[in-house]
């Protein structure tokens, strides 16, 4: 028999290494060719990775939360019966190429959050006949699905959310395409018992999205001198715009609330400060001043905070900015957003809605130089037109990149902010320049 050495791929566009998130195999197992062995992420994608021949496993390298360098030995097989490296190397080219995100019915670029599943789909079990249904006595227990056969088909997600609730995957049916397990396949599941003797603390390995999302928090706080500035705003008109146009808006168009009318006030005062539409390149040391605006949208998901990106905001009309967060802010909490809908923002904009507090202080997302984070709006009296008044009062918090935009710049793009929302009409009247 030969050994062959599976080396951790190119994962493309300058990945130079990838993190071990799980293994799914140990030396002295017996695999088959396209049974899942290990997942890995780039700061780009979460990847699946399949066995590329059937064999024994040997030997790995890494462990989770481990980095192993693209072309660096893997993992090693000792290769079944008639298997040629050759034929494995193909099946690796082949297996690791684009795939498409989980949701079957439109193929997508790999995606940050969601894995690839090249694995051809197992066939899902044969579901319960209605004459059987009809005759089965209600008092007789269900019986506990049986044990799946090769791979399981679900997400980097799905796995980790089974590995922390205890539940055994290959005893779950999965309803999705091919019988692939879904989240809510879960919900039914029953856990595994409870290890014996457990401890009253549990020790959290950070790795994949959450120890990315610390490793980014804490160079942006590091190497960016944040300019903070918090801002007063009444809107009270703003809010009776909102309840107006709920009330008159298309039957398929949800609920709006404050953050695509921030966004269209931002993309019409973006035109007089520039300045803060931009993306700083350390590397080069050079700043990329953009015509577009693509607002990235701050969006809390199980799996960690992640910004998809509302793309050139300034050509689009409120209904469709308010359509288009629905949309990213799903697919990003579904864990199905592509990498296209979740890079390239020129400025973030971030809200905690109800929890939105009086005041914070968000991080910049870099390379960027400014965000907005909308606070809780509330009812509370203060002197409007010299009586006092019940008025709606929202907090605007702002951080800046003091390298590159001043105090001043900073303060009046706020400002103008405010005056667009305090007046919501402008909101939708382009800026008028002045010779």
């Amino acid at each position: 028999m030969s050994q062959f050495t599976f080396k951790m791929p190119d994962l493309g566009e300058g990945t130079v290494d990838a993190e071990i998130v799980a293994w799914h195999t140990k030396p002295g197992d017996t695999v088959s060719e396209d049974q899942l062995i290990v997942e890995v992420m780039t700061d780009k994608a979460a990847v699946e990775v399949p066995a590329p021949v059937s064999g024994r496993v040997l030997s790995i390298t890494g462990a989770p939360g481990d980095k192993v360098a693209v072309g660096s030995p893997l993992i090693v097989f000792e290769l079944s019966e008639g298997a040629k490296p050759a034929d494995a190397i193909a099946a690796v080219a082949t297996s690791l190429a684009p795939a498409a995100s989980p949701t079957p019915a439109a193929p997508a670029p790999a995606t940050r959050t969601s894995a690839p599943t090249p694995a051809p789909a197992v066939k899902p079990p044969a579901p319960a006949t209605a004459s059987a249904s009809a005759s089965a006595s209600a008092s007789t227990p269900a019986p506990a699905p049986l044990a799946r056969q090769g791979r399981v088909m679900t997400s980097p997600a799905n796995r980790r959310r089974a590995s922390e609730a205890g539940i055994d995957l290959n005893t779950v049916a999965g309803s999705g395409p091919g019988g692939r397990i879904m989240r809510a396949d879960l919900a039914t599941a029953a856990p595994r018992p409870p290890k014996p003797d457990a401890a009253d603390t549990t020790e959290i390995k950070v790795i994949g999205l959450r120890r990315l999302i610390a490793e980014r928090m804490s160079e942006a706080k590091r190497n960016i001198p944040h300019f903070a500035y918090v801002e007063e705003v009444d809107v009270t008109e703003l809010e009776s715009l909102r309840v107006h146009l709920n009330h008159s808006r298309p039957q398929d168009a949800g609920s709006l609330s404050y953050l695509p009318l921030v966004v269209m006030a931002l993309v019409r005062v973006i035109e007089s400060f520039p300045q803060c539409n931009v993306l700083y390149d350390a590397a080069r040391g050079v700043l990329i001043r953009h015509r577009a605006v693509h607002v990235g949208i701050a969006t809390q998901t199980p799996d960690g905070l992640k910004v998809p990106v509302v793309r050139n905001a300034q050509a689009l009309g409120l209904w469709e900015v308010a359509a288009e967060i629905r949309r990213l802010a799903e697919r990003a909490r579904s864990n199905k957003a592509t990498r296209e809908e979740l890079v390239g923002s020129t400025i973030t904009v971030t809200s905690l809605g109800k929890l939105g507090g009086i005041a914070s202080t968000p991080i910049i997302n870099a390379p960027e130089v400014a965000i907005i984070g909308l606070n809780k709006a509330v009812e509370r009296p203060v002197v409007y037109q010299g009586t006092i008044a019940a008025r709606r009062i929202m907090n605007l918090s702002s951080s800046f990149d003091h390298r590159f935009v001043d105090g001043y710049d900073a303060a009046a793009m706020i400002q103008a902010l405010k005056e667009r929302l305090e007046h919501p009409a402008t909101i939708f009247i382009p800026m008028v320049k002045t010779l």
